[in-house]
């Protein structure tokens, strides 16, 4: 999920109660949530290492307690911070700084939770299994979750500011049932999704019996309606995209201008993919489509190549050939898709992701 929706779930989960727990719950919880995705800091060594580290052992149940232990010594700085500069009263809620640690490790199972649920998905027993779990039905950023924590988390402020006006007792931990609601929405909104997502492909598989026999079926989620999916249907020799409605039970897999077929493999293919970007590449992707575009000179794809004789191969993902989100704007220019640029004699001369080189 986007990071936002991150440092929410970690507040909610906060205020549901934990927070009457321990001093810092909240704010240990908040930065938890979005803490493994502190990983994007390998992007400054470039696209490729930053993908090849991306949802990696930040995201992972072996580095699940070590990413909350961060957490847990950055919040004892800040407290050491606070009590040096204004000490603690008396009546303040005491510390407990095991507590503070077991709940940042719960913050951080709930953002490899949330990415498991998005058709990016995570590697969770990465480095002893370093397969791709994705439940494909959410969407990376979804903004009815979203909506549902943020009021969570605002509504019992603003009523805080009304009962002041009429001079009401300020209550401590204002918030809990509105928490736990969003939390319990969120829960909801998940079982629908799922629901509607293993209709989407039951549907899929039906109207492909009398077809093309399918090899794999995948149902991609849109963000918002629950009932609308992208379908990507693979056959021996090609790749079909479509789309379902569960709420009517409709599937409309288009026509042969929807078909893409299986790009033939090249040398240029063959040693794209050998390459440090598309082993990373094809290990990450679901339903790769690696095609050569042919010399850099000669296609609009070859703008970062270093030769204008480079052999331009494309890898993309179709898992994220959304046609309505991308309505308008050239497929090239999708952030998740990348390039090989291979000399005449097979050597790799340059890589790029979402058209950004890697040095």
């Amino acid at each position: 999920m986007e990071p936002v929706t991150h440092f929410l779930t970690g507040a909610c989960l906060g205020r549901a109660g934990l927070n009457r727990k321990t001093a810092y719950a909240t704010l240990a919880m908040t930065l938890a949530a979005e803490a493994p995705d502190l990983d994007v800091l390998w992007g400054l060594r470039g696209p490729v290492a930053g993908m090849e580290h991306h949802r990696g052992l930040s995201h992972t149940l072996l580095g699940a307690p070590f990413v909350a232990l961060a957490v847990t010594g950055a919040v004892w700085l800040l407290d050491r911070w606070i009590f040096r500069r204004r000490g603690r009263g008396p009546n303040e809620q005491p510390v407990r700084w095991l507590l503070v640690w077991l709940f940042s490790w719960i913050a951080v199972l709930s953002h490899i939770l949330l990415d498991w649920t998005n058709n990016y998905g995570v590697r969770p027993f990465f480095p002893f299994n370093p397969r791709w779990y994705s439940l494909d039905i959410v969407f990376i950023f979804e903004p009815v979750l979203f909506a549902v924590l943020l009021a969570a988390l605002i509504m019992p402020g603003l009523l805080g500011m009304a009962d002041r006006e009429i001079g009401a007792k300020r209550q401590p931990f204002r918030g809990r049932g509105w928490a736990i609601a969003a939390l319990l929405i969120a829960v909801a909104l998940w079982g629908l999704r799922w629901s509607e997502h293993r209709q989407a492909l039951r549907l899929t598989a039906d109207a492909q019996a009398e077809g093309e026999p399918a090899i794999r079926i995948a149902a991609e989620p849109y963000p918002i309606n629950p009932f609308h999916w992208l379908l990507v249907v693979e056959t021996r020799n090609s790749y079909l995209l479509g789309s379902a409605n569960t709420l009517v039970g409709r599937v409309d897999l288009g026509d042969e201008s929807n078909r893409i077929f299986k790009p033939p493999v090249t040398p240029a293919v063959a040693a794209a993919k050998q390459s440090w970007l598309g082993r990373v590449y094809l290990d990450w992707a679901g339903f790769p489509v690696v095609t050569d575009l042919g010399p850099a000179g000669l296609t609009s794809a070859g703008g970062q190549a270093p030769n204008a004789r480079d052999s331009v191969v494309e890898f993309r993902d179709l898992r994220f050939a959304y046609p309505t989100l991308l309505q308008g704007q050239s497929k090239n220019n999708s952030p998740l898709n990348a390039w090989v640029y291979v000399t005449p004699e097979g050597a790799i001369d340059a890589m790029a992701v979402g058209h950004r080189l890697q040095k």
